[in-house]
């Protein structure tokens, strides 16, 4: 056996003795709404049929042969979440990253990802921020799993399941806020019952952003309508359309010192130019799914989703600090990207025997047609560096404001510069992808105690790149295309000795094309490389103790190879591998009928290429919990706590992000069966803190103690 395999046979053989654990069993999420006063009861554990989720099966969760977490609306209202950040913060094995300040960007056990989002199943690929106003719940789903989710989710995906119409039902709700930065927001969701057999529910959102940070301002606007049908005992229909139109200052942070530390003499100051630190969003998605039972033991659904997205974000940042001049280095440039993805799936789920063998067997298919135009150009200052060039970067004095205004400012030197944007061109590619995928996956129950999961699939990714800037250098086309057939297995058991206990183990592979998350360019060498491969081996323990409490585990190895050009012989490759080992555990249900507890732990270890650097922003311990407490039926407290250890800000290891913890806070009381008013508390003990990163120079600065008071409710 060789060494990879041997030490991943030791990790899973040793976990069986050493941890009990379960997947997370599911909130009920058709129960009543946070507004009406409802505690948070964990009383399912199936993962609902009738809508698009993750594992797309009716499988119970304890059954699942993977590490999940779902988070329901219920929670989102009372944690007082606003942001994807907010949820990972309270989620076991994934993290946040700084994402530039202009999207989303999360850690799974230690991968990076700004692109493995779905929305109702469906893939949710563009950088930007998602809104929480229109969903039901969100389920994280960890560790690398192709077969489901195709190229991707080389970590972990994240599914953000909406709200559809509710048939037979009217109902408004509100929900209205503002918290000590200034920032206020408004959402409404409306069901209207448009016959016997349909309804209309439309969910909208207005957020006038603020916060601690100097010149950060910006809006969030959501119109979610929806229209479910039931045409017939066995079909239902969802149609939906969301526009979203973002925008937001870009802040990335601050800088670190010599000494490998974020500069906390600087943490007010905001390294931008105010007029031209900025990110805006303008996109419209088009959602139609069918849900049909052919029978009792097979049903299907299939899904078409078409969206258009403009995007731009313009940016200053720090690259550099000298510290005896207290001098900053400054970079920049503005981006623009437009994609149009159209996408369809589709799925067969059937469950038969076959003699005393049960199946539940799932089939599918998807097809994405994306065609993407993204161009940069780089920040370009007309003053003179010694040697009497222009260059894309500047030194500034580190004071606060930075003397930067509408791109003209005061160098460290006292000249005064002014800064193009339509200068220097960095790239201008177009890109067409096509994307077809084929899968099928069986959940064999052998005995009662015995289930096995297997399957495969297909995926045919074929990228089409047109380097404009090229183009428009030498008047010469520079295309280049690559395609990449690859096949993904998975394969899970779970030994069940009780029906509230299972033990699983599970092992899946994905793959990352060399284009990228965002298909940018696939130049020398990546149009020659194969697809960078993830795999995931993993064994845990699912108990529920009763419906209403659960305690879950697992124990991982991811390892990511990737084939790189050999420095000493172009002729040959480098296999480059990546390795994180862990485990994570989660605590959660009613304690009592009125104590509420939600508790995570992770412990991960990681290393990269040659063994003496660890992966960046991959804190060995994260400890996170939360407390519901109804005292009475109409009043209740909440209290939260976590905790990260110190982990680098950059793969080379020379910046450490300090480890830190943070208490959160909020009480609620329910003035009438219809209103309730709320307050959450972050940062109690205004902790300074520096939460992520993207890179050593760009350092996040944590929010100070502040507070949201909320009205929300439901008539």
């Amino acid at each position: 056996m060789n060494t990879r395999l041997s030490r991943a046979a030791l990790l899973l053989s040793s976990a069986c003795f050493a941890f009990p654990a379960m997947a997370e069993t599911a909130d009920d999420a058709g129960g009543a709404d946070a507004s009406e006063g409802s505690q948070i009861i964990v009383t399912g554990q199936v993962l609902y049929s009738d809508r698009v989720n993750s594992v797309k099966t009716p499988t119970p969760v304890i059954d699942v042969p993977q590490s999940l977490s779902i988070v329901t609306s219920e929670q989102i209202t009372q944690q007082g979440f606003d942001s994807i950040d907010d949820i990972v913060l309270y989620t076991p094995g994934v993290t946040s990253s700084q994402g530039e300040g202009h999207r989303d960007a999360v850690v799974f056990r230690g991968v990076r990802s700004t692109a493995d989002f779905y929305v109702d199943g469906v893939r949710d690929d563009v950088q930007y921020y998602r809104g929480l106003y229109n969903l039901e719940q969100v389920e994280i789903l960890r560790g690398p799993n192709a077969l489901l989710f195709g190229r991707g989710g080389t970590g972990g995906i994240i599914n953000r399941v909406t709200k559809k119409g509710v048939i037979g039902e009217q109902f408004v709700g509100y929900q209205g806020s503002i918290d000590t930065f200034g920032a206020f927001s408004g959402q409404v969701d409306v069901n209207l019952a448009t016959g016997e057999n349909s309804a209309l529910r439309i969910n909208a959102a207005y957020e006038d952003l603020n916060n601690h940070r100097d010149f950060f301002d910006g809006e969030r606007i959501g119109f979610n309508p929806t229209f479910r049908a039931q045409i017939s005992p066995s079909t239902v229909i969802d149609l939906s359309y969301e526009y979203i139109n973002h925008e937001r200052f870009i802040d990335r942070g601050i800088p670190s010192d010599e000494n490998g530390n974020p500069v906390r003499a600087l943490q007010d100051v905001t390294f931008g130019d105010p007029d031209n630190n900025f990110t805006t969003l303008e996109a419209h998605v088009l959602r139609a799914s069918v849900q049909h039972d052919f029978s009792e033991n097979l049903k299907g659904n299939f899904t078409a989703s078409y969206g258009d997205y403009d995007k731009v974000y313009s940016n200053f940042f720090p690259v550099g600090f000298d510290s005896a001049a207290n001098v900053v280095t400054l970079d920049g440039y503005i981006d623009t990207t437009q994609r149009e993805n159209f996408i369809l799936s589709g799925n067969l789920i059937g469950e038969f025997d076959t003699g005393s063998v049960g199946h539940t067997v799932i089939v599918g298919g998807e097809y994405i047609d994306t065609k993407n135009d993204n161009d940069r150009f780089n920040s370009f200052f007309d003053t003179a560096d010694a040697d009497g060039r222009r260059t894309d970067q500047e030194n500034f004095l580190a004071v606060r404001p930075i003397a930067l205004r509408g791109n003209v400012g005061t160098i460290a030197d006292g000249r005064t510069t002014t800064n193009s944007f339509a200068t220097s061109l960095n790239d201008d590619t177009e890109a067409d992808v096509e994307v077809f995928s084929l899968y099928i996956q069986d959940e064999i129950e052998l005995t009662s105690w015995l289930n096995v999961v297997l399957g495969a699939r297909f995926d045919s990714f074929e990228i089409t790149v047109d380097n404009v800037e090229t183009f428009i250098d030498t008047g010469v086309r520079d295309i280049r295309s690559r395609k990449d057939e690859e096949i993904s297995p998975r394969l899970g058991v779970i030994i069940k000795p009780q029906d509230n206990i299972s033990i699983y183990g599970s092992f899946s592979e994905s793959f990352q094309p060399r284009s990228g998350e965002q298909f940018a360019d696939i130049n020398p060498p990546d149009d020659a490389l194969a697809p960078n491969t993830f795999q995931n081996l993993e064994l845990g323990l699912k108990w529920d103790f009763d419906t209403n409490f659960s305690l879950t585990a697992a124990i991982f190895e991811v390892e990511q190879t990737s084939p790189q050009v050999a420095d000493n012989d172009p002729g040959t490759l480098d296999v480059i591998e990546t390795r994180v080992q862990g485990f994570e555990a989660q605590l959660r249900g009613q304690v009592t009928d009125w104590w509420f507890v939600s508790a995570g732990y992770s412990y991960l270890d990681g290393e990269q290429a040659n063994g003496t650097l660890r992966p960046r922003e991959l804190p060995e311990n994260a400890f996170s919990v939360w407390n519901n407490f109804q005292p009475t039926d109409r009043f209740g407290l909440g209290l939260g706590l976590t905790y990260q250890d110190d982990s680098f800000a950059d793969n080379g290891n020379t910046v450490t992000l300090p480890s830190y913890a943070r208490v959160d806070l909020a009480a609620y009381y329910d003035v009438s069966d219809r209103m309730r008013v709320q307050v959450n508390i972050e940062n109690l003990f205004d902790e300074d803190y520096f939460p992520n990163a993207h890179t050593a120079d760009n350092i996040t600065v944590g929010a100070p103690l502040n507070a949201r008071f909320t009205i929300s409710g439901r008539f």
